[in-house]
């Protein structure tokens, strides 16, 4: 019997780990708490932990776990940065991810923040149901033949890069290990600060790590057109929330559309709609016209979530029966 503690669940996580679990002997049991150094008491005796994004599995947590019978983390999800993997080699605690899960369903989501940024259907949408049928301020751009710039061209990032040449955009791209087969279709790689210079909306899809932290920064829309839009579906800390602020006051930025947030751990997936939000930062950014921000919602289409369940469960079957793991997330050290 595999023993799992399944963390920060909600009714969906529940509702398809239920639907696909397998046959083999599993116990599981749905926390709604997140994985932090105050709740690593819940996980005491369970093999694998289940994590999500925003769980925190650092030394101290690792090394509660290790002490209590887990031996394995189990990633819902692709990123890995919320893991100490060195503590986790140290412990001999084996660490798996979902490396992929319905690419399609981030690149069309970021798409959908460029359109609706742009043509500004949910400011629309708001009016008319309100009898205002005014097109006053709602004047948009056409895509085709803008230049997008995409930072990453993994499968989310080629994904995206395939939808905007379907928009006829000139699509330039930046990443360490470029794409030959994007290159055949027309995406032109090129240094990130020529992409910084001539893209007109910038897309991000790589991963987060100490050269990655905070690219988007001041320097970075110095280099930038006047009115780029930004579009973040990635990684919250790629952007530097501050430095977008003061862009946005300036102009520079004319547009920026999230689905990430780099303090996102206390307020994304949850309801605070009778709360105070204390977080200034992501008050002011709800305050500009030109910001639109989803909360961590890119990956969450039906496809996605049946893919992440099944990877996760055939990653612990892996581990349970002494297989290859994959999937398994290595420290580089």
């Amino acid at each position: 019997m595999t023993k799992i503690a399944l963390f920060s669940s909600k009714s969906y996580d529940k509702e398809y780990f239920e639907r696909f679990k397998p046959q083999s002997e599993i116990e599981i049991r749905y926390f709604k708490s997140a994985l932090n150094e105050d709740t690593t008491e819940l996980a005491k005796g369970y093999d694998v932990v289940c994590v999500f994004v925003n769980d925190q599995i650092n030394q101290t947590v690792l090394t509660y776990l290790k002490n209590h019978g887990t031996r394995l983390i189990a990633l819902r999800c692709a990123g890995f940065n919320n893991v100490d993997l060195e503590a986790a080699k140290d412990l001999g605690i084996k660490v798996v991810r979902v490396p992929a899960y319905s690419p399609s369903a981030v690149a069309e989501h970021a798409m959908a923040l460029i359109l609706t940024l742009n043509r500004k259907t949910h400011k629309a949408y708001n009016r008319v149901r309100e009898g205002n049928f005014s097109l006053e301020r709602l004047t948009g751009f056409n895509i085709h033949q803008k230049t997008i710039g995409v930072i990453g061209t993994g499968k989310i990032g080629k994904a995206f890069c395939e939808i905007c040449l379907g928009f006829g955009a000139k699509v330039m791209a930046y990443d360490l290990y470029p794409d030959s087969n994007l290159e055949e279709k027309g995406v032109l790689y090129s240094s990130i600060d020529e992409l910084f210079r001539q893209s007109d909306i910038i897309s991000l899809h790589c991963p987060l790590n100490s050269d990655t932290k905070h690219m988007i920064n001041k320097d970075a829309f110095k280099v930038m057109k006047d009115g780029v839009m930004i579009i973040n579906t990635s990684r919250g800390a790629l952007v530097d929330t501050k430095a977008a602020i003061k862009a946005l006051k300036k102009h520079k930025l004319g547009y920026l559309g999230i689905d990430v947030y780099e303090q996102e751990e206390n307020l994304f997936f949850h309801d605070h709609s009778e709360s105070i939000i204390e977080d200034e930062l992501i008050m002011r950014l709800i305050s500009f016209p030109n910001v639109l921000i989803t909360s961590h919602q890119a990956f969450f289409t039906h496809e996605a979530l049946e893919q992440i369940t099944t990877t996760t469960y055939e990653n612990i079957t892996d581990f349970a029966e002494g297989n290859e793991l994959k999937n398994e997330v290595k420290s580089e050290n």
